[in-house]
This record gives structure tokens, C-alpha cells and sequence, in this order.
């Protein structure tokens, strides 16, 4: 009998009490979130994985799904001296009756959550309100509409705030608020303000979202979300969507991206054209070699300063060494099979290196090799949305984007959010892969920062190339037309250059030939052999001596 009493009072079986009575009373009620789409998602752990810190807190738990780690316990003091001042502040009623109504959208605030939340509904109230109530005074600061919002500020928050309100003295709590896994709700912060009797609740946030914008993204906001901001905040579900929402249009169709595509025009067709005509007018190595002559003086050079061309070039006066140095026939063959393999090796792995990228990559040339051939870079005059490449000026539009040691993370979190959602076009996503393909050193780091297309307040630009290069690990690209375009159009002009024609013919007809390269050498070998059989017999090296 006392076993039995055990049992029930075991945690495994308290848990399954609790499952059935949320069950159950969900059920009782009339569900009421059909049109809330799950909008706050749990990382993929192919995603995490790259880079932790960028998506799980580091000081502060807000929401569920990462309230139970102690190793955030220390902000639970501040949070709740935001929830004493909060309720000082309250015009109507107190904090348990803001605990009372966000019970009554229960079923709201779990329809947000992608994962499981192990919380009866008065403990997840009482959580989100005191969460809400320390995020709220938090934003205060970022209220743009009048720097006298930071009299509200009490002074036990001034050591996250400095006295200018935009620049936040603890870095961390910032890049927590935004992070995927950190969001809680946004009808929950409007609930909470309409306690204060705010007469318009959404101006409020939008003041505050705006600020938040302007210190935290490094991308300027669309021209669409300052004309229309209430009736933007009211369809956002959270900060981190409103963020994203402000970067990137949407239409009404669950938030899928709409970004309307242009005919190709005409000169596009002609680039093409020649193209064609110019991959047909080289079909034989002859026509190779008399493009390569033909060539100025530096494109020869570069084509000497090839590894696989210098040693090519060594061989023969190698074995010509040997030769003369006078050595067995036993030896002469082991060095000389051995060069010949090694220039067989050698022009093998230049061939490798210039395999075509998996068809996931982005294939585009680095910004100091579209610099060389020509293209200009210029910040665009608008968002993702206005990216292009003009042929006529042959300029390159790419966004300007402010780069500090909160970027990443909100980066991060943004392509998180826009691969958690499943959107059909991720413009994010592609940018990134955009970025990634043209950086692949400091210099092009340097030209972008010199163009004012990357406004850099990190260490320096070494750290810039590493951003971008892990940025987007752990997400299939897909693809996104006007990005697409632009990137089109630019490899497109970029083929056509003259150098960069000899350089991919030279990869193609010559890098492409070792094995007929290995299968001339062995037979220079042999007839080497024959002469040295020959000289061996006739005594050619005293002959030559003697004259």
C-alpha cells in the first residue's frame, strides 16, 4: 500500500497529472488560435551547433524555453524589481490581474511556441508577465519619440542603459533580447501597456521598435514600414519578426516573400550571344595558343607564373642535367619516372582546384577580381530589393550594411527565423551566400569598406571575412530572383572580359589535358633513354669533352 502511495506521488506521475489536466482542459475550451501560426521555434541543432552563443542567452531568459537555467538565475532579481515598479505604475488593477488576463490567452500563447511547454497555465502567466514587464521598461530607452522617456528609467536599470539611451553598456542582454529562442509574445507587451491606459498601445511599441531598429540592426528599415508602422506592428508576433518584417517586404499570404522579377533585356541576350560565339570560335588547342600569343604582355606572364607551367618548363632541363652529369641507367629511370610523375601529379591537382563549386554554392567571382575586370561598387538606395548590377555603368548595387560585435547574432537569429518559418524565397539567406561568395579576404573586405557598401566598427577586416564565411552553415541556399538576377548578369559580363575568356580556356584545354601531357613525357623519356643507351655505346661524353 505504501508503494502504491509512492507512486503517485512520484515527479514522473505528478507530470502526467499535469499533462492530462492541460489536455483536458484544452479541450474544454473553445480553441481559439486557428490563425495563429507558430511563429518562436527552437533552433536546429545542425544550426546551433556552428556557433552556441550566437542563439541561446547569455544573461537573460525571457519566455519559456530557457527559464529553468540556472546559469541565468542572476537577472531574475532585476526582472522582478521591473514587475514592483511595473505594478506601481499600473492605473487599473495590479500585476495578478495582468497575470489573470494572460491566463484567458492561454491557448494563444502556446500556439506561438513551436515546442512542448511543460508549464501549467498560471505558472507560464506569471512567467511571461514578469518577462514582459522587465522587456518593456527595457525598450523604454529605445523610445524614440522623446528623449524624456529615460526619466522612466529607474535607476537600478541605469547600469544597462548609458545616458544617451542608444548604446547599451551590457552588450549581452541586448543580443538576447533579439535571439529566436528568447521572444515571447507581442499581444502580450500590448496587453501589459494597455494596464497603463496607453490610449494607442501599437504607437507605443512602434516608437520603441523603432529605436531598437536603429541601435541593434545593421540594415536600414524599408521606406514601407515608416509609413504604415501601427498597422505593421499589429500583424507581428514578436520583436525578432518585426525585425526581420522590417528588412525584408511580405505580403499578405502568411508572410511568404513576394519580390516581382524583370524580363531579361536585350543587352543581356547579346552578352549571351557572344558568349556562345566565342566558346565556338576556340575549338581546337591551335586556336588556344593563338589566343594566348596574341595576348598583351601580362597575361603572358601570369600564365608563366602557373605552377603546373613552371614545372612543365623545368622538366626537360632536368633530364637534361641528369644526362650530362653522367649516372647508371638504373638511376637515369628512377629520376626521371619520378619527375614525370610529379609533373603528372601537379597539373592533376591545379585541374582539381578549379572544379565547379556544389550546386548549393554561389558561384561568383571575389569583389578584388570583379574589380579587376572593370565593375564599380556602389551602396544601393534601398534594401535587399533594390540589389542590381547595371551594365551600362557596370556597377555593382549591394546595401550597406554596419557591421559591430552585435551583428552576427542578429544576423544569425534573422536567417533562424527565416528557415524556422519555411519561406519560400529567403532573400536573408541568399544575401548571405551573395556576401560570403564575394569576400574571400581582407582586400575584399577593404575595397567594399572604401566603396561604402560595409561600414566596419569590428576589430578588423580579418574578422569581416570570418563572419561571413560561417554565417549561413547548417541552410540549404535557395533561390531568390532579384538576387539572382543581379548575380546573373554580373557572372554573365564578367565572362565576357578577355582575360578571364584566356584564363578559363587555358583551365579547360590545357589544365584538362594531363594525361596527354604524361603520355608526351614518357615518350621523350624513352627516346632520352635510347640516347643515353646510344651515347653509353659510342662513348658520346669523351667525344664531347674532347671538343
Amino acid at each position: 500500500m505504501a508503494s502504491e502511495e509512492q507512486a503517485m506521488d512520484s515527479p514522473l506521475r505528478r507530470h502526467d497529472l499535469k499533462w492530462v489536466e492541460q489536455i483536458s482542459r484544452s479541450l474544454e475550451v473553445e480553441f481559439e488560435d486557428k490563425q495563429i501560426p507558430v511563429s518562436i521555434f527552437t533552433i536546429p541543432k545542425t544550426l546551433a551547433s556552428t556557433k552556441v552563443e550566437a542563439y541561446a542567452p547569455q544573461q537573460v531568459a525571457l519566455g519559456p524555453y530557457h527559464h529553468h537555467r540556472s546559469d541565468l538565475y542572476e537577472m531574475e532579481r532585476y526582472k522582478l524589481s521591473s514587475a514592483r515598479r511595473t505594478q506601481k505604475q499600473l492605473t487599473t488593477g495590479k500585476l495578478r490581474d495582468v497575470v489573470a488576463r494572460f491566463m484567458e490567452h492561454e491557448s494563444c500563447i502556446r500556439a506561438n511556441y513551436h515546442k512542448y511547454l511543460d508549464f501549467d497555465g498560471e505558472t507560464l502567466a506569471w512567467m511571461l508577465a514578469i518577462d514582459a514587464a522587465f522587456l518593456l521598461e527595457y525598450l523604454q530607452g529605445f523610445n524614440t519619440e522623446s528623449a524624456a522617456s529615460l526619466t522612466r528609467i529607474p535607476s537600478n536599470m541605469l547600469h544597462l542603459i548609458d545616458y544617451t539611451g542608444r548604446k547599451i553598456a551590457c552588450r549581452a542582454i541586448l543580443r538576447d533580447i533579439i535571439m529566436l529562442e528568447n521572444q515571447i509574445p507581442l499581444f502580450l507587451l500590448r496587453e501589459l501597456l494597455g494596464f497603463h491606459q496607453h490610449e494607442n498601445p501599437d504607437e507605443v511599441l512602434a516608437m520603441m521598435v523603432k529605436g531598437l531598429h536603429k541601435v541593434l540592426s545593421p540594415f536600414k528599415a524599408m521606406d514601407d514600414f515608416a509609413s504604415n508602422e501601427e498597422e505593421f506592428l499589429a500583424t507581428g508576433h514578436h520583436l525578432l519578426e518585426l525585425l526581420y518584417y522590417m528588412l525584408v517586404p511580405a505580403t499578405n499570404q502568411g508572410g511568404s516573400v513576394a519580390i516581382s522579377v524583370e524580363i531579361e533585356d536585350q543587352v543581356e541576350k547579346q552578352e549571351q550571344e557572344k558568349e556562345g560565339r566565342f566558346s565556338k570560335a576556340f575549338p581546337s588547342m591551335s586556336n588556344v595558343l593563338s589566343c594566348v600569343f596574341l595576348a598583351p604582355a601580362h597575361c603572358i606572364r601570369r600564365i608563366l607564373g602557373l605552377k603546373g607551367i613552371k614545372v612543365m618548363l623545368k622538366l626537360p632541363l632536368q633530364i637534361i642535367g641528369m644526362i650530362r652529369g653522367g649516372f647508371s641507367t638504373k638511376d637515369a629511370l628512377e629520376k626521371i619516372i619520378t619527375s614525370v610523375v610529379g609533373v603528372a601529379e601537379d597539373v592533376d591537382s591545379s585541374a582539381s582546384q578549379t572544379d565547379t563549386p556544389l550546386v548549393e554554392e554561389l558561384t561568383i567571382p571575389n569583389v578584388t577580381q570583379l574589380s579587376n575586370a572593370g565593375i564599380k561598387f556602389h551602396p544601393a538606395r534601398g534594401g535587399f530589393t533594390t540589389i542590381e548590377f547595371d551594365l551600362l555603368s557596370t556597377t555593382f548595387y549591394l546595401p550597406t550594411i554596419d557591421l559591430d560585435e552585435n551583428s552576427e547574432v542578429v544576423m544569425r537569429n534573422l536567417i533562424a527565423y527565416e528557415a524556422s518559418v519555411g519561406m519560400e524565397v529567403m532573400v536573408l539567406t541568399r544575401y548571405t551566400d551573395l556576401m560570403k561568395g564575394i569576400i574571400d579576404g581582407e582586400e575584399d573586405v577593404k575595397l567594399l569598406r572604401e566603396a561604402g557598401i560595409v561600414l566596419n566598427h569590428l576589430k578588423s577586416d580579418a574578422e569581416v571575412v570570418m563572419l561571413w564565411d560561417s554565417m549561413s552553415k547548417g541552410i540549404t541556399a535557395t533561390k531568390a530572383p532579384v538576387l539572382d538576377k543581379a548575380i546573373n548578369r554580373i557572372n554573365t559580363y564578367y565572362g565576357t572580359r578577355w582575360n578571364v575568356r584566356a584564363k578559363r580556356l587555358m583551365k579547360k584545354y590545357l589544365y584538362g589535358s594531363w594525361a596527354l601531357l604524361t603520355f608526351l613525357a614518357a615518350i621523350v623519356l624513352l627516346l632520352l633513354t635510347a640516347l643515353q643507351a646510344f651515347c653509353i655505346m659510342h662513348n658520346c661524353s669523351r667525344s664531347i669533352s674532347s671538343a
